[in-house]
């Protein structure tokens, strides 16, 4: 039987192009920021999105986590959608990494705006946490791989330079906003201190994640990084896919998207399935009627189909390089019988 393994983008393997990439690369002590791929993959990415410099980690949650340590500390505050990966599934790193509270805020499909944000600014006030950053999250995963725009980002932006808050971007899959509206990386670049880019996810790398932002920041961000345990030596093996994905990897997102949208449309028509969230990239999400997410995912792991509970009647499934015509032919055949 064919399983087909839609339980996130990150389960995807590296291509034979990938593969060789990584076997050949030229590596060094990144500690002593002598690996000349993961500095390639630092300069390449930061020039991508205009910014001055590039960090290198383990995964999206240092990247945050660092951003994080940045621009907060005790008796500091973050304000972000009570969605966000940084809040949900990041382990608390928020205070235990940082000491800092958190302003949760709701929005349609994880969003959030600048009135909101306003309204939430803390007031120079010895009772109050001092608002020190805003933090956004494009695509929004538990928003169905929702979508931000440029134009929803500059009042928030504006916002955030006129009160002195930093601005920090969970863009752990902004690249498949970016194939999605067209917009330019450099002009993304410019409205935030730091993003996150991950690599592991959509673009099919087996590890890694690249924190962008000032010079002065990366430079602290490396003694973060140290503390956190995310000096790496001869990580050019792994650079040199994240190299290879920006280079071969991006436009094909866009595939993923569309087997999501059908995927959603053979979901609308199947069984214990009463709606699915507008379907924006490459996530999909249902809401259930007649069973409940932990039974219905088991009678379809029963077909080979994986899919994770996603909320108290939420499935989601994530399509990926590795999901192409002919599993998405056998989802079609398999979700009827359910």
């Amino acid at each position: 039987m064919l399983t087909l393994d839609l339980r996130s983008d990150t389960l995807t393997k590296p291509s034979p192009g990938m593969i060789e990439a990584m076997y050949t690369a030229p590596l060094g002590d990144d500690v002593f920021g002598e690996d000349p791929t993961v500095n390639a993959l630092e300069e390449k990415i930061a020039a991508l999105f205009g910014m001055e410099a590039a960090l290198f980690c383990p995964s999206g949650t240092m990247t945050n986590q660092i951003a994080i340590r940045l621009h907060t500390g005790p008796q500091k505050e973050v304000i972000c959608h009570q969605y966000s990966h940084i809040y949900l599934y990041e382990g608390g790193g928020i205070m235990a990494n940082s000491m800092a509270s958190v302003k949760l805020l709701t929005g349609d499909l994880g969003k959030i705006n600048a009135s909101q944000v306003a309204e939430s600014i803390n007031p120079d006030d010895v009772h109050a946490p001092e608002t020190s950053l805003v933090s956004l999250e494009n695509t929004m995963n538990k928003g169905g791989g929702s979508i931000y725009t440029l134009e929803e980002i500059k009042p928030i932006h504006a916002l955030c330079k006129e009160k002195g808050i930093k601005i920090h971007l969970d863009g752990a899959r902004l690249f498949n906003a970016l194939v999605e509206t067209g917009e330019s990386p450099a002009d993304w670049g410019a409205k935030f201190d730091t993003i996150s880019i991950c690599l592991s996810k959509g673009l099919g790398c087996p590890i890694g994640s690249v924190l962008l932002g000032t010079k002065a920041d990366i430079k602290r961000a490396r003694k973060v990084r140290k503390v956190f345990g995310g000096g790496m030596r001869q990580a050019g093996f792994l650079a040199a896919a994240g190299i290879y994905a920006l280079d071969h990897q991006v436009e094909r997102l866009k595939e993923d998207h569309h087997r999501a949208r059908l995927l959603g449309e053979l979901l609308v028509q199947a069984p214990h399935v009463a709606e699915v969230l507008p379907v924006a990239t490459n996530i999909v999400i249902a809401r259930l009627e007649g069973s409940n997410p932990e039974t219905y995912l088991q009678q379809l792991a029963a077909k080979g189909i994986l899919g994770v509970k996603f909320g108290k009647d939420l499935v989601r499934f994530v399509t990926h390089l590795d999901f192409g015509d002919a599993h998405l032919e056998e989802f079609g055949r398999q979700i009827r019988r359910i």
